[in-house]
């Protein structure tokens, strides 16, 4: 990955819909160059996927979780990544192994997703953060 394709990636950070033509205006580039930079990182994994960010009015957070250190962490996180209104799931070190990044309808949707993480036998602790405001890097 080199200089362009960063700032390339960074254009569709911001908004994964810029159309290719105006990521070419803005890199100095032609918009054939992008739409094959951005086919070979989708290719190679560079690119996961696109994803649409929302303001929704809910109740954002991040639930911290701790398991036990004999747990397969990522068995873990790909079933709660299945959870509804689980937004990401990201394994991390520190001293939690996994955060949820929610948008839950209300705080009862919070709550309820809470208890279903520390109902996991392989949940020793959680800890959650309100999100109070967003902004794109």
């Amino acid at each position: 990955m080199d200089d362009l394709d960063r700032r390339i990636l960074n254009i569709l950070r911001r908004d994964a819909r810029t159309p290719y033509t105006e990521i070419a205006d803005e890199v100095g580039t032609s918009e054939g160059t992008v739409r094959n930079r951005v086919e070979r990182m989708l290719e190679e994994g560079a690119i996961e996927r696109f994803t649409v960010a929302t303001r929704t009015g809910n109740v954002k957070a991040m639930i911290e979780v701790g398991v036990a250190v004999d747990v397969d962490t990522r068995a873990v996180s790909d079933e709660m990544a299945d959870w509804d209104a689980v937004d990401y799931v990201w394994q991390v070190s520190g001293e939690e192994d996994i955060v949820l990044v929610v948008d839950a309808a209300d705080t009862t949707a919070l709550n309820d997703l809470i208890t279903k993480a520390r109902e996991r036998d392989e949940v020793v602790s959680t800890k959650t953060r309100l999100i109070l405001n967003e902004m794109l890097g």
